[in-house]
């Protein structure tokens, strides 16, 4: 992530995001043979142990942090994880790839836990500074602001402006878009509103007592990541003296776009995530430094 107060725009570069110039020629090309986000599409799954998260919530909560949950937890371990794998945070955009400007974390909300209440989403920003604290209280707005909205947010609003019109008409704005889009053009106002552009899309599937899904990521826009994590389950096994014990386990799948970064460069930044997920307390304080991608 580049440093605004640093950095100078050049030609090539987007509103969101500056180009990578310094990459390997065949790590430029694959955004030519992968031309679509469909075409370069991992899954991965994988099973974390929070019987002593569980614990370390609980207490967050009773010191006031009302509804701290796995889903703050796993946002601030993603936007930690940022902080030391910037390359995480990059998108291709127009066959090329860009490392992005900020921290965007969408998700869909429910306005009501109720089948026929309308959805709506929420872009939220953070800083790779920010600690899981900082991760609870603006999420904790969003989602609140969502929920106390009768009306509608800006991305509604453009949607119900559209599929007012005919449908040719829509077909080309959204081919304008398409346009707009491939060569870095798109209004800063409509990047803002789009929830198809984004650091990361995360759905908490556990809220709704269901395993996680393996959720596609879009085609339209530059999401290079869609987490999804499920409700918590039970499992009996034996500890390192051979006795039985209960632990309790989430499960986590992750589409990911892999043109960004390779496979070790993953794996990595994953075991990071893990790795603050099973010690929470390190989100507490700000990352000891800030890793900056490459140019």
């Amino acid at each position: 992530m580049a440093d605004n107060s640093t950095y100078v725009r050049r030609i090539g570069d987007r509103s969101d995001g500056r180009r990578l110039r310094s990459l390997a020629p065949v790590f430029k090309f694959m955004p030519f043979i992968m031309r679509q986000r469909s075409d370069a599409c991992n899954a991965f799954t994988d099973s974390l142990e929070v019987t002593e998260v569980d614990a370390w919530l609980r207490e967050k909560r009773a010191a006031g942090y009302r509804g701290m949950g796995l889903l703050h937890l796993f946002i601030a371990a993603y936007v930690r994880t940022l902080a030391y794998c910037p390359g995480l945070n990059r998108f291709v955009s127009g066959q090329r790839i860009y490392s992005r400007f900020g921290i965007q974390v969408v998700m869909s909300v429910k306005r009501e836990m109720d089948t026929g209440a309308s959805d709506a989403s929420i872009k939220v920003h953070f800083e790779p500074t920010d600690t899981i604290n900082d991760v609870y209280r603006k999420m904790n707005e969003a989602i609140d602001a969502i929920k106390a909205n009768d009306g509608s947010n800006d991305m509604e609003n453009i949607a119900a402006a559209l599929t007012s019109l005919p449908r040719f008409m829509q077909k080309f704005i959204v081919r304008a878009l398409y346009i707009l889009d491939y060569f870095g053009i798109m209004p800063a106002g409509l990047l803002e509103a789009s929830p198809f552009h984004g650091s990361m899309i995360i759905t908490d599937m556990g809220s709704l007592g269901i395993p996680p899904i393996y959720h596609h990521i879009y085609n339209f826009g530059n999401l290079p990541v869609f987490l999804s994590f499920g409700a918590r389950r039970r499992a009996i096994e034996p500890d390192r003296t051979g006795h039985l014990v209960e632990r309790r386990y989430v499960d986590l799948c992750a589409v990911l776009d892999e043109r960004i970064c390779d496979g070790f460069y993953y794996a990595t930044a994953f075991k990071y995530i893990k790795y603050f997920i099973r010690n929470p307390q390190l989100l507490e304080l700000p990352p000891d430094e800030v890793r900056e991608d490459v140019f």
